[in-house]
C-alpha cells in the first residue's frame, strides 16, 4: 500500500466516506452560528497551505509527486516548509475538517483520524524513509527542527 494510491485521491475517498457516513446515519444538523463560514475558512486556508507547498517545491525545481520520490532533486525546507514538513496533506486535512463542518455530522469526525493514520503510515513514513536515503543528515536534522503535520 506504501505509495500506492495518490494523496489526493485518498482526500476525496475520505470526503466520500464522510459524506456516505451521513447519508447512511441520518441525524440532526448541528445548530451553531456561521458554519458554513467557518468550513469555507477551514477550505481556504486548507487549499492555501497546499498550494503554498507546491509553489515551494516548483520555485526548487523538484517533483511534486509523491509516488515518484527517486526523482526528488532538492531538499525544500524553505517558506512553509519552515513551519511543516508536509504542507499538502496538512492542507488536505484542513480542507477534510472544512467538510466534516460543513456535513455537520458528528460521524464525520472519525474519518479524519483514519485519514491522518492512514497518510502517515502509507504516505509520510515510506517518504521520510527515501528523503533519508536521498538527502541524508541534513534531512535528519530538517526533521528534527520541523514538525510533521504542524
Amino acid at each position: 500500500m506504501e505509495h500506492k494510491i495518490p494523496p489526493p485521491l485518498v482526500m476525496v475517498i475520505v470526503g466520500l466516506l464522510m459524506w456516505l457516513t451521513g447519508h447512511w446515519f441520518p441525524m440532526e444538523a448541528w445548530h451553531f452560528t456561521d458554519l458554513q463560514g467557518a468550513a469555507s475558512a477551514f477550505w481556504a486556508v486548507g487549499a492555501l497551505v497546499a498550494v503554498a507547498g507546491v509553489v515551494e517545491f516548483r520555485r526548487a525545481k523538484t517533483t511534486v509527486n509523491p509516488l515518484n520520490l527517486d526523482k526528488s532533486t532538492q531538499l525544500v525546507s524553505g517558506g512553509i516548509y519552515r513551519f511543516t514538513r508536509n504542507p499538502m496533506y496538512l492542507g488536505m486535512l484542513l480542507i477534510l475538517i472544512g467538510w466534516a463542518i460543513h456535513l455537520q455530522h458528528i460521524g464525520a469526525w472519525p474519518w479524519l483520524i483514519g485519514f491522518i493514520l492512514f497518510i502517515n503510515r502509507f504516505q509520510i513514513e515510506p517518504e521520510e524513509r527515501a528523503m533519508a536515503k536521498l538527502f541524508g543528515e541534513p534531512y535528519v536534522d530538517y526533521c528534527k527542527s520541523v514538525r510533521r503535520w504542524f
